[in-house]
């Protein structure tokens, strides 16, 4: 349980009526004080820091409130109603998003729906955090390459948004733990290996069990708090994957290197310079070595290329920016608009302009429909989680 430190109060001199004639009393403490540093201010803690960003559907008109929510989530996944229900049914939805910095916390109430992260969505928005979602009502189940999961009240799942999934639920209530791939460090290929998985076990249900006393606290936390909580639940989350860990020693090794390869492009994505001379130069290893990690992935000059295409696709399907293509090529690293347009088409199967004229179009199609105060996003929430 998270608490707040107890609040001291001052001690008070009772006074007697006789208090002018009588002895005055020497002052009883059960510890001894404590020698306080001349010049040195006292610990205070400050106000809470944690402001919810809030979104909800009820306000609005029934045949507007599927069409508020497939907007707000966009970044996450598709959505789709249930075939015995149509917009005009009305979708009453809660969501509440808590930013801890390196960790996002989301309570939530949905009603039955089903969900797809689809390649299309994955190209569209190459976030690739991790989630853990704990059902505190309902059912759901997610498909990940042929292989379903069933969560239900108590249990919580693992999954990541670096994969393609599918799947759906009944009406529930949820918390969603959102937390990014740069975290984990060399750990995050363990981590992987435990896609579309149940935390089970001890370690899990201690996850669980604090995941359950932070939220009664969020509304308390302060400044100094967050780094240790952030911590603290990626430990946890480590611990609950430990037997997924012993499986996949022996490949420990080669993973590591390989989640620092793809950590250092991820870092030097518009570089110039990020080439496999420098990636060789930053693990520490030869070129056949580094060929022989990329080699599932097409290659390590295949790997970045995709890379830098992917983010050019996120800055094309964004309607808030507002940049030239041609800027756009530069800021992912492509040296001519004529070689960023080959690949592009090449690899998407339609040019960057017609990329941009599909993303604004779908996002007008939803304009109008979320509620005027919501100066932010749970997206933009997203796409800035652990930088």
């Amino acid at each position: 349980m998270i608490q707040g430190r107890d609040s001291q109060t001052p001690d008070r001199k009772i006074e007697r009526a006789d208090s002018t004639t009588a002895e005055p009393r020497p002052e009883r403490r059960r510890w001894p004080r404590e020698e306080r540093i001349a010049g040195e201010a006292p610990s205070i803690q400050g106000p809470p820091v944690l402001k919810p960003l809030k979104f909800s559907t009820r306000d609005l008109p029934k045949k507007q409130q599927f069409s508020a929510w497939q907007s707000y989530m966009e970044m996450v996944a598709e959505y789709r109603l249930p075939d015995d229900k149509g917009p005009r049914d009305g979708f009453p939805v809660d969501h509440v998003a808590w930013n801890l910095g390196s960790v996002l916390i989301v309570q939530q109430r949905v009603p039955a729906h089903s969900y797809r992260r689809s390649t299309t969505k994955l190209h569209a928005s190459p976030i690739d955090h991790w989630f853990i979602s704990i059902l505190r009502s309902g059912r759901s189940w997610t498909e990940v390459d042929g292989y379903v999961v069933q969560n239900e009240p108590g249990k919580a799942t693992f999954r990541t948004l670096g994969h393609s999934f599918r799947g759906r639920t009944i009406d529930a209530e949820a918390v969603v733990i959102y937390l990014p791939r740069d975290l984990f460090g060399d750990s995050a290929p363990v981590l992987d290996a435990a896609n579309n998985s149940i935390l089970s076990g001890n370690l899990a249900q201690l996850l669980n069990d604090y995941i359950g006393s932070l939220e009664a606290s969020l509304h308390s936390l302060v400044a100094e708090d967050l780094p240790g909580i952030v911590h603290t639940l990626r430990d946890m989350v480590t611990a609950s994957l430990s037997s997924v860990e012993h499986k996949h020693a022996t490949e420990h090794h080669g993973m590591a290197l390989m989640e620092r390869g793809r950590r250092y492009i991820r870092q030097h994505l518009a570089s110039p310079d990020l080439t496999p001379e420098s990636l060789c130069q930053e693990l520490g290893i030869s070129r056949t070595r580094l060929y022989q990690l990329f080699e599932p992935s097409g290659g390590v000059l295949h790997y970045i290329t995709r890379k830098r295409l992917l983010a050019a696709h996120a800055s094309l399907s964004d309607p808030a920016n507002n940049q030239r293509i041609l800027e756009i090529a530069e800021a992912a690293g492509f040296d001519s608009p004529a070689n960023f347009s080959r690949a592009f088409k090449l690899e998407f199967g339609y040019s960057p302009r017609e990329a941009r004229e599909h993303a604004t179009a779908e996002h007008s199609a939803y304009s109008g429909l979320q509620t005027p105060d919501d100066m932010e996003s749970f997206g933009d929430w997203l796409a800035a989680l652990g930088r």
